[in-house]
């Protein structure tokens, strides 16, 4: 009777606020609202409390309870982004609510919206279901146990559970199986967000071997919990104990099918590495070229340095570590390892002892550090995965897409020079780099972008990017001020003396304009379009600074990434192919223009765009000046037009834009 009493007398202090803020002027609206949303607060912890909420939604959204917000708009919002919105809390984490609430208002038909459809609407919930999989299932990772207070939490809890209920499950499968492949074919060095989704698809949804929907996921379980049908209703203890008893065909049998499981999606299981630990120590070398999927190429590099791959093996491969296993076999067929000073660099790297802080962020870094991998273990098993996968390369949730793109390109491009910066930084948590005649030290520099980094990143990434971020940001201060972009000049002293000293840039640090657009446009073309730079190819990662805009074209901010080459793809469409250190393969750009990350020709690690999109998107690019001046004027207008028409169209319009000539 007292709940009963409760209840009636917060329905009653609903309406009463409700009817205030309807009735508020211009001057106390802003108050007024404050105070309705405190009451919503109070109903959210409970799925009761948001199913009343449902049921006023129509009646807030047309009082323009979410006007003059970011939320405004329901066809400009993003489901990534709403994670991180419940983690900042009350107020921003209570209009998220109604703002998915009123979405799913949108596509049961309670509300009529001109921006979004019912069927998009319905898709939205979906993927933000996909995305907050932690609230889904009421396993938050320890991050958000962190950041978010018990009521937060509850009001989360309460909220995707409600929306879950919505939202059939069913329907999530397919999004989910469609997540990991964005995810998996990327081969993010970084294996925990599909691990966890894995995870907990398996104890939480029950899928159906007969059913053509469910049998994407029910392989990707398999590559981690059951990869080959000896596992089967095996600990990977017990496996390791029957691999003594196995007969060498079975054994065979064995590396084969873990390999084949392993080249599938990119993961690894605790079982691949026990088997291939027992190959090694028994000296089974003929069957580990199995055991790790090699090529007839990668093979012979195999057999060519066998003792110092089983030393490399033994020494850091673990059923806990298990996954840089994969790092080790791309490393053998990339050929890195066929380099004397990345052998020599790898053995010195097992000697060292890690500087205290540093081991503190390596061991942030692992969500669940087991006592028999040492930092050292996660270190180099890092390093194997970057040497291995350099385009798996991310930034996490850190501003530091320059660093990222510097881990990757070295990975590629001066392997034995990022081995030995990893040695510097482990050993001693202090790293230097020389600009323009100076020393550029890190203990000794201000701090950059970073103000706390988060540690979802790889080993090394930890061990690297506090650094590379503040070396990085103050060589950009000591550029500054010279009325040009600073990364004409930082960029070659941070990545190497293989870029380019040209630079073009289509911003003006002077005028806060856009300025000679045609003129930038013509050296893009002419340094990277093969019809009209005499068919030549890249030859290494060029750093591009393009314009990040949202789905509806409207300009968001910076980003860095690596443009690796120019190619076309099966149909014959000339595309631009790119390392986006984001890792993110649901992106739209606006326009139509959607970054492909498989299926337009795409290595594991790139991302795509047509030519003229790509061109289209960046600002700042290095070139050869003395090739350029002789092929501006091979490039046709009509190429130029279009890419500028689509560059004023979206964050053009963010800027003035002045026809002045430059000389390029």
């Amino acid at each position: 009777m007292q709940d009963q009493e409760l209840l009636e007398r917060s329905q009653e202090l609903f309406n009463e606020l409700f009817k205030d803020y309807k009735e508020a002027t211009a001057l106390t609206r802003k108050q007024k609202a404050h105070k309705l949303m405190g009451q919503l607060d109070t109903w959210c912890d409970s799925e009761e409390g948001i199913s009343r909420i449902y049921d006023n939604i129509p009646a807030l959204v047309e009082a323009g309870i979410m006007d003059d917000s970011a939320w405004e708009h329901p066809g400009k919002l993003v489901p990534a982004l709403v994670n991180g919105t419940y983690k900042s809390g009350h107020p921003n984490s209570t209009i998220e609510l109604l703002s998915e609430l009123r979405m799913l208002a949108i596509a049961k038909g309670k509300i009529q919206s001109t921006e979004i459809t019912a069927d998009e609407a319905e898709n939205f919930v979906q993927e933000v279901i996909v995305f907050n999989l932690e609230f889904v299932f009421n396993e938050p990772q320890e991050e958000t146990r962190i950041v978010m207070s018990e009521h937060e939490l509850q009001k989360v809890h309460s909220l995707f559970r409600f929306l879950s209920k919505s939202v059939q499950l069913s329907k999530v499968k397919s999004k989910l199986a469609e997540e990991l492949k964005l995810i998996c074919e990327q081969r993010p060095v970084v294996t925990e967000k599909q691990r966890r989704i894995i995870a907990l698809v398996k104890e939480k949804i029950e899928l159906n071997p007969d059913d053509p929907e469910d049998v994407e996921l029910l392989a990707f379980q398999r590559s981690i919990y059951r990869p080959t049908e000896r596992t089967t209703d095996r600990t990977f203890h017990e496996y390791r104990q029957a691999l003594n008893s196995f007969t060498i065909n079975e054994l065979e049998d064995e590396a084969r099918e873990m390999g084949k499981v392993m080249l599938q999606f990119g993961l690894v299981s605790q079982y691949h590495a026990v088997l291939l630990l027992h190959l090694v120590k028994k000296e089974l070398h003929e069957l580990v070229p199995s055991c790790l999927a090699l090529s007839a190429a990668g093979e012979a590099r195999y057999h060519e340095f066998r003792d110092f791959v089983s030393f490399l093996i033994l020494q850091i491969i673990d059923p806990f570590n298990a996954q840089c296993l994969y790092g080790l076999a791309k490393m053998l067929e990339n050929g890195v390892l066929a380099r004397e000073a990345v052998r020599s660099g790898l053995f010195n790297l097992t000697k060292i002892k890690i500087h205290p802080e540093v081991v503190k962020r390596i061991l942030k870094s692992t969500r669940t550090p087991h006592e028999k991998v040492t930092p050292k273990q996660y270190l180099i098993g890092a390093l194997f995965r970057i040497l291995g996968q350099p385009l798996g390369v991310g930034q996490g949730n850190n501003p530091t897409c320059q660093s990222a793109r510097g881990i990757s390109m070295w990975s590629q491009h001066a392997p034995a020079k990022l081995i030995h910066m990893v040695q510097t930084a482990a050993e001693y948590d202090d790293l230097s780099f020389r600009f323009e005649g100076q020393e550029v030290k890190y203990s000794q520099t201000q701090p950059g972008l970073v103000q706390v980094l988060d540690h979802h990143l790889d080993a090394v990434s930890v061990t690297l990017v506090p650094m590379l971020d503040r070396i990085y940001n103050d060589m950009m201060l000591k550029a500054s001020g010279r009325g040009e972009d600073p990364h004409k000049w930082v960029n070659p002293a941070l990545y190497g003396q293989w870029i380019q000293i040209g630079f073009a840039s289509a911003y003006d640090y002077q005028f806060n304009a856009i300025i000679d657009f045609d003129g930038f446009v013509r050296v893009f073309y002419s340094m990277f379009h093969p019809s009209y730079n005499g068919g030549h190819r890249m030859v290494y990662p060029n750093p591009v600074g393009i314009f990040v805009t949202s789905a509806k074209g409207e300009m968001l901010g910076f980003h860095a990434v690596s443009l690796l080459r120019i190619d076309k793809d099966d149909s014959g469409e000339l595309r631009a192919y790119f390392l986006n250190p984001n890792n993110e393969g649901r992106q739209d750009w606006g326009q139509d223009i959607k970054p492909s990350v498989y299926g337009k020709g795409e290595v594991h690690g790139e991302s795509s765009l047509p030519f003229h999109q790509f061109a289209a998107r960046t600002y700042a690019f290095h070139y050869n000046n003395l090739e350029a001046a002789g092929m501006m004027n091979n490039v046709p207008a009509r190429e130029v037009e279009k890419v500028t028409r689509l560059a004023k169209e979206s964050w053009g319009k963010s800027y003035t834009w002045l026809e002045t000539k430059r000389k390029w």
